[in-house]
């Protein structure tokens, strides 16, 4: 099969001809006709994860169709099936899959990270029934390629993690990070009824983020951010999100929270901004909550996906430009000047013309 390639990091990647994937026992392949390009891949090129090792295939978010399943996998599961995965593979029976917490599985793998990964003909999903979803016929392969990591991240940071459903008021959400994990987060904040305060330091990410449903945007470079969120929502926000990952997106997320307000720390602070300070006194006496989210486990995925087929979410205004896995080494690359502010769509060749029985 083709597959992008890297074989040092911060190294030019290229597409080239590599072995397809073996099937493991209880995994399945499935055959990529859509994946994401997200900044992640690209902390990922840079070698900011230690769970990487070259040669690399890159690519966690895809959507696609089975192609071959493991000898344990049931028949539940068929080849020609529409399915997509969560970037976390979970075992599904270590003591957090037990719980339901398959996000943070003892023993999880990771497409793109901790084996090959999407950007690719051919990808694996580990323990398959655990770990697929089905795609309804409603929602398209690219928009369903969207959703592995930046909107089922935010997706459940906002719905899980902020506890829209547990407010009895309609809350203000700070988001700080117009990105594809901040524009989802806006969107389907506002969906669910909350008053969305987005920050960025780019005018056309806050434009967008009005678009999505932010009531209130502030530019970050311009003007002290909590003190602005404070005055805009009468006191702080109930909830705020770093979405993006760095030291002044944490920093005002904390500080720009009502009493008994929470932070979602969703956006990775890698590098020289993985170690963080934080007043406590504030915390304690002001009792705010401070919040690491992760991922979503696959058995929450039916919950989005009606919302999605239904028009209650609208991801697929959230994607950008779609463009070829050859045309996607240039695209990755690019990120070391910034992220685009769609949601970039690679479409891998098929050389495969039928799929293995």
């Amino acid at each position: 099969m083709r597959a992008m390639v890297y074989d040092a990091f911060q190294q030019r990647p290229q597409v080239r001809e590599v072995p397809d994937p073996v099937c493991p026992p209880h995994g399945a392949v499935v055959r990529v006709e859509a994946t994401g390009l997200c900044r992640s891949d690209w902390h990922g090129w840079m070698g900011h994860d230690d769970d990487i090792t070259v040669p690399h295939v890159p690519g966690h978010e895809f959507a696609g169709t089975i192609v071959e399943t493991g000898a344990t996998v049931s028949d539940a599961w068929n080849v020609g099936e529409r399915v997509t995965a969560p970037f976390i593979n979970a075992c599904g029976d270590c003591p957090q899959c037990r719980a339901g917490d398959h996000q943070v599985c003892d023993h999880q793998t990771q497409p793109g990270f901790t084996r090959w990964g999407s950007f690719a003909e051919r990808a694996v999903v580990d323990h398959a029934e655990v770990n697929l979803v089905r795609i309804p016929d409603a929602v398209d392969i690219a928009t369903a390629a969207s959703l592995g990591c930046r909107f089922a991240t935010a997706y459940r940071a906002v719905v899980e993690h902020g506890g829209l459903r547990d407010l009895h008021v309609r809350p203000w959400i700070a988001v700080h990070g117009c990105g594809g994990v901040g524009l989802s987060a806006v969107m389907i904040a506002a969906s669910y009824g909350a008053s969305v305060v987005a920050v960025d330091i780019s005018e056309r990410a806050l434009a967008r983020a009005r678009e999505l449903g932010a009531v209130a945007v502030v530019n970050g470079g311009a003007t002290d951010v909590p003190d602005t969120i404070r005055d805009i929502t009468g006191g702080g926000a109930h909830v705020s999100l770093d979405a993006l990952g760095h030291t002044s997106t944490f920093q005002n997320s904390v500080n720009c929270l009502r009493k008994r307000g929470r932070h979602v720390q969703v956006g990775l602070l890698l590098a020289d901004h993985g170690t963080q300070a934080v007043a406590m006194g504030p915390v304690v006496a002001n009792e705010l909550e401070l919040v690491g989210s992760h991922g979503m486990a696959a058995h929450a995925y039916p919950r989005m996906l009606r919302e999605i087929a239904d028009g209650q979410l609208n991801p697929d205004l959230l994607l950008g430009q779609e463009l070829s896995l050859d045309e996607g080494v240039d695209a990755l690359m690019a990120m070391s000047a910034g992220s685009p502010s769609g949601v970039t769509i690679l479409r891998p060749p098929r050389s495969h013309t039928n799929p293995r029985p």
